[in-house]
């Protein structure tokens, strides 16, 4: 297999377009190629078989998914309360939504894992580390929540981005801003009001 960095990204960024476009049964090598605008042959050059093509996909829309250092950074600013909170929040949905083809191409993953073994292993892996680095990441900022908060708001803000994705004409964009408040409220009632007991 080939060994240029470069091209294999470009290929499995192409493979990612691809796969929200044309849904995994249109992920060919000759698609990939296309979408690449690169010479016939070129992707299976790089992959040995199909089924590369959709772990490789996966593992990179994490990557590219990931917020860079100064808005990690910036996550660490402000005050430590559920308006803040809020505010993240409504940072990742529109990050996330910015990324359509990759959401959406995660999406197909994620049927395809349902089939695929290896792929569901990979997916797996980087899902609960995502999970897990977005819990330790809210404990040491100091924002108001436990674990258990954590992964509520991620179960909830997933299927809303969903729906602005696939349908989004149910919600409207100040509905999703609402939503996103509403969602931290509920999550986090104790610390929202006035009277609560403060961060757990």
């Amino acid at each position: 297999m080939r060994r240029n960095p470069e091209r294999r990204a470009a290929l499995v960024d192409a493979a990612i377009e691809v796969l929200a476009r044309d849904g995994a049964r249109g992920l060919t090598f000759r698609a990939v190629d296309a979408e690449a605008g690169v010479p016939a042959g070129t992707a299976s050059n790089y992959f040995a078989k199909r089924d590369e093509l959709f772990t490789q996909a996966g593992g990179r829309i994490y990557e590219r998914l990931q917020p860079d250092a100064t808005t990690l950074a910036g996550t660490r600013e402000g005050p430590r309360d559920a308006a803040r909170v809020t505010e993240l929040l409504r940072e990742i949905v529109g990050r996330i939504s910015a990324f359509r083809t990759g959401y959406l191409a995660l999406l197909e993953l994620r049927l395809e894992a349902t089939r695929r073994p290896e792929l569901r292993d990979v997916l797996t892996e980087r899902v609960r580390a995502d999970v897990e680095a977005n819990v330790a990441h809210h404990l040491e900022s100091g924002l108001p929540g436990d674990a258990t908060s954590v992964r509520l708001l991620y179960l909830a803000l997933n299927w809303l981005i969903v729906e602005r994705l696939t349908l989004p004409g149910v919600f409207s964009e100040e509905d999703v801003r609402r939503l996103v408040a509403d969602a931290v409220e509920r999550v986090l009632p104790a610390v929202t009001r006035p009277d609560g007991p403060g961060p757990s």
